[in-house]
């Protein structure tokens, strides 16, 4: 499985964004679907992700972000989306996709995720 991040750029402080992610080599509507970001200086961080739609599908989301940040996906395109509205400057980072093919629950843990994308990058200015 190969994935594609894009969607990032510079915005304002209380902008939008929409983070898109394209799976391709394999059907991904079966896989957790998350999304994880990593600031300059800090670590890598979970920020948000989706188990697939069949029933419904799960969300789980950083507290920081949980009413500002709505993860989606879209299987028929066999892509992913982050939608980020209410940007604040510590938003900033590179945001990486991930997938998860052997869990059903959206885990926060990166070691549950075993492809990843390149990463796309989001500046929010002051």
């Amino acid at each position: 499985v190969q994935l594609q991040a894009c969607g990032g750029g510079l915005v304002q402080t209380g902008g939008s964004l929409r983070l898109s992610c394209a799976a391709s080599g394999r059907a991904v509507s079966s896989y957790v679907m998350g999304w994880f970001r990593q600031a300059p200086g800090k670590e890598r961080e979970f920020v948000a992700a989706t188990s697939w739609s069949g029933s419904g599908g799960t969300t789980n989301y950083l507290d920081s972000v949980k009413d500002r940040f709505t993860v989606s996906r879209d299987n028929a395109e066999n892509t992913v989306y982050l939608q980020m509205s209410s940007l604040k400057p510590e938003d900033t980072a590179v945001y990486y996709c991930a997938a998860n093919s052997r869990g059903s629950w959206p885990s926060s843990r990166s070691r549950d995720y075993d492809y990843w994308g390149q990463g796309t990058l989001v500046t929010v200015s002051s």
